[in-house]
């Protein structure tokens, strides 16, 4: 029987969108085959915000997520292995579902743990943002607006 994560998710991404709330996916950042911002990485995890105001070519499927988004206002290629979705939820009130009991759960774990004894690398963004320099030297403008009655 064929994993059903993929599945569950679009079911639970639809569910959440349908209430006019914000979907987060959680991801697992060393699966093989995911591609996320490394910058916004933290203890092997990431949240991405997966609404349709925040993405571009939201596409899911059952082997995969992918969209483009903008990170720290950089244009990025997002791809997202079933296998590496964590948990699925609303930014406003934590509702959804966390992944891996699910049906199917043990042969996506086991196809990772394959990918990861063959030791396939990840294939993690470039954060090609240029270094911005700040002065505080500079005084700051007076604000360009009047009241006019």
């Amino acid at each position: 029987m064929t994993p059903s994560r993929g599945y569950l998710l679009r079911a639970l991404f639809d569910w959440i969108i349908d209430n006019d709330l914000t979907p987060h996916l959680v991801v697992a950042a060393q699966v093989p085959g995911t591609t996320v911002p490394e910058a916004y990485v933290k203890d092997g995890q990431i949240t991405l915000n997966i609404a349709p105001s925040a993405v571009r070519d939201l596409y899911m499927d059952a082997d995969a997520v992918s969209f483009s988004a903008r990170f720290g206002g950089v244009p990025m290629q997002v791809y997202v292995p079933t296998a590496a979705i964590l948990a699925i939820f609303a930014r406003e009130n934590g509702q959804g579902m966390g992944f891996g009991m699910e049906p199917g759960a043990d042969t996506l774990e086991a196809q990772v743990a394959a990918a990861l004894e063959k030791g396939e690398p990840l294939n993690p963004v470039a954060d090609d943002r240029p270094e911005v320099e700040t002065t505080k030297s500079e005084k700051p403008q007076k604000p360009g607006l009047r009241v006019v009655k």
